[in-house]
């Protein structure tokens, strides 16, 4: 199919019309419920401009999997580019503040991201995770136990487990203070805000100064590693650096000023996306708890079916197309993992959860090619051992009212804030 050029400031042509005013129900901060908006998009539009954000939004799997393939044509420097400029006021905030941080990967490109992967995944080891499974199910059954004992038979997934279990994860991984918790969730509702939220000028004040503090921890980590070693990535990394790898100061800085926010803001997502979808279909949630193993298979078909990320950035360096349509050098795109993860050319009934699903690990919620999660092992661990002392412990969970979770509004994440659940301890 051929397709009109785009013209600036409008919808490109593609598929027969442009996208009626209702953009097909799409509304890019809203994340309710933002399925039936997909689906019709990857009916109608596959490949839609939005004018709200600027962006090109791509709906469909084969689409999204080739942007994210083709790096040299759709590179990735946008990925953690504000969506909203920054404010006059932000931006002399973390000016004076010396604010320098810079991706630690997903916004590079090779060579820079080639070097730099390669030196983080050296430290980045299987054996480092092992070495946290013990605490992770002890912090796990502690999380559990405390919610129990309470006595009124109540308890919220996302405060009670998912909101400290990663970061203590993440935290003791890099050799940072694990009373630090909260203070990290703060960096990172900021970070989280202020990348892909939707912000006025007088809102993005607060979480500029926070993002100086959380940029200042990052450098002093660093420092202190180069100080005093230890047993740690940061240690690890520091290590690499003094026996002649490429890496500097400031890129090991910002690969923990990502790590510290990736490495467990999208982690509880999964732990409390988890929970609420095996809970929303009970089949799924008692086949579990009869037989642990499918545990594996459960969390690949969550990632598919709810991932934490539901959409990526990415700009074309050249003219090309996606799906029929132009995009002109320079246009930045959307890829919408949410919903090529439920794509019926890819996965039969997609929208249905199914965690017999034999192509489940086909999803796209870690991403694809040179940019693929290099902590995808390390949450899956996570979210494996919060389900299997859950299931063994509280087999008769329940949500309280599935219909009125509340998710927080967010260009890219979906994020449950609170999921309520009754206990019915035996």
């Amino acid at each position: 199919m051929t397709s009109t050029p785009a013209v600036s400031g409008g919808c490109p042509m593609g598929y027969g019309a442009q996208a009626p005013a209702d953009h097909h129900g799409y509304e890019p901060f809203a994340m309710e419920n933002p399925f039936p908006a997909y689906e019709r998009m990857r009916t109608e539009q596959p490949v839609m401009f939005d004018e709200r954000t600027g962006l090109y939004v791509v709906t469909r799997y084969d689409d999204v999997k080739e942007v994210f393939e083709k790096w040299e044509t759709f590179c990735s420097e946008n990925a953690q580019a504000p969506v909203r400029k920054r404010g006059p006021q932000a931006t002399g905030i973390m000016n004076d503040g010396g604010f320098t941080a810079y991706s630690g990967l997903s916004a590079r490109r090779p060579p820079e991201h080639t070097r730099i992967r390669a030196v983080a995944q050296k430290a980045f080891t299987p054996r480092r995770f092992k070495a946290l499974e013990p605490m992770i199910r002890e912090n796990v059954k502690a999380s559990i136990s405390s919610m129990i004992s309470r006595g009124d038979n109540h308890g919220d997934i996302v405060s009670d487990l998912a909101y400290s279990l990663p970061t203590i994860t993440i935290l003791t991984l890099i050799g940072e203070d694990i009373s630090l918790v909260d203070t990290y969730k703060r960096w990172s509702d900021a970070r989280a805000a202020m990348t892909w939220g939707d912000l006025s000028d007088e809102e993005q004040i607060p979480y500029a100064h926070d993002l100086v503090e959380y940029w200042d921890r990052c450098q002093e980590l660093v420092a202190r590693a180069h100080a005093t070693g230890g047993d740690n990535l940061t240690a690890d990394l520091v290590k690499a650096q003094s026996e002649g790898a490429e890496i500097s100061d400031h890129e090991i800085a910002s690969l923990l000023y990502s790590l510290l926010f990736a490495g467990h803001e999208t982690t509880t997502t999964f732990i409390s996306n988890c929970v609420r979808v095996l809970l929303e279909h009970r089949d799924a949630w008692d086949a579990v708890v009869a037989n642990p193993k499918q545990i594996p298979k459960a969390l690949d078909e969550v990632l598919r079916y709810s991932g934490s990320i539901v959409g990526w950035r990415r700009k074309a360096l050249t003219d090309t197309e996606v799906g029929g349509v132009q995009i002109p050098e320079g246009g930045e795109l959307l890829l919408l993992m949410g919903s090529a993860n439920r794509d019926e050319s890819r996965f039969e009934n997609g929208e249905d959860f199914d965690i017999t699903r034999a192509n489940a690990r086909d999803h796209l919620s870690f991403g694809f090619g040179i940019h693929y999660c290099l902590g995808n092992m390390l949450a899956k661990l996570q979210a494996k051992i919060a389900l299997e002392e859950l299931t063994s412990a509280l087999p008769d969970l329940q949500l309280v009212d599935a219909q009125s979770i509340p998710f927080r509004k967010n260009l890219s994440f979906r994020v449950p804030e609170q999921i309520n659940v009754t206990l019915n301890v035996n």
